[in-house]
Formats: structure tokens, sequence, C-alpha cells
């Protein structure tokens, strides 16, 4: 029976990760999972718009950006309920994270889930996020004015 998760920033983790993961590295995943679980659609896949805000330097007032398009999806594998959230209109990318998250809230899932899955995407992230950080840095340009010193 699936017990209430130790910590919300546990799933706020594993599903940000999920989110962030392409649908192939999911799809593969699930693959690997055995038994393969037997899942119910709560809410199928639907897309829609949420208004994206913003901050002017990140602590400024609050502005409406724009819109991006999201795809949600609810699904349940015996008691638990998984939802999956994710920019762009991917229906079965958002069905695996809602899948993915119903499995993670079984306690006898969720060590050797997050070991297999979230670690390894987690990581995969991070290395990506720092080869763009370091690309962009190379390119970085620094500004200064020079100031004339009276004669």
């Amino acid at each position: 029976m699936t017990e209430v998760i130790s910590s919300q920033g546990d799933r706020r983790r594993w599903l940000a990760v999920l989110a962030r993961a392409d649908r192939e590295a999911l799809e593969a995943a699930l693959a690997a999972v055995q038994p393969a679980p037997a899942a119910e659609t709560v809410r199928r896949a639907e897309a829609g718009m949420v208004m994206v805000r913003a901050r002017v330097g990140g602590t400024g007032n609050a502005f409406n950006f724009g819109e991006a398009s999201v795809t949600r999806c609810a699904v349940r594998v015996g008691a638990a309920l998984g939802v999956g959230y994710t920019l762009g209109r991917d229906a079965r990318k958002s069905e695996l994270i809602a899948l993915f998250d119903a499995l993670l809230q079984d306690d006898a899932r969720r060590d050797g889930l997050l070991a297999a899955v979230v670690d390894p995407l987690e990581r995969e992230q991070a290395r990506q996020y720092e080869q763009e950080s370091a690309q962009a840095a190379s390119s970085r340009v620094e500004f200064f004015t020079m100031v004339r010193g009276e004669a």
C-alpha cells in the first residue's frame, strides 16, 4: 500500500526532473520497469495554455511575459494518483510523467526508481546545464568604460 511521501520536496524534485527529461529517455526507463504497471487513466492528456509571469531583473515588479502551451495528465496506479505536466503539446510525455509519479509514490518501488531513473536523468541534466553554461561563458564579452584622467 502507498504511504504518504516523506517530503513534498522529494516529489517536487522528481516531477521537475521528469518534466525536463525527453520522451525517449522516459520511454526507455519505462521499458525497464518490471513488472509492467497496470495504470488507470483518470484524466487523459490534454493541452492548454498558461500565462508566464516574469520580473524585471529578477526582483522587480511582476508582469505578464506571454503564454506557453502545457500538457497535463493524471493516472492511478493502485492507490497512488500520479500527475504529469510538461511544456508543449506532447501527450505521451505527460502520460509517462504521471505514470512515474504514481510509481514513485509506492514505497516498494521508490528507491529503485530513484536510483535507476530519476538520479541518472538528474545527473545528465546537470551535465548538460554545465556544458551549456561553459559554452555561454566562453563567448561572454566584458564591457567597461574607460575614463580619461584630467591633465
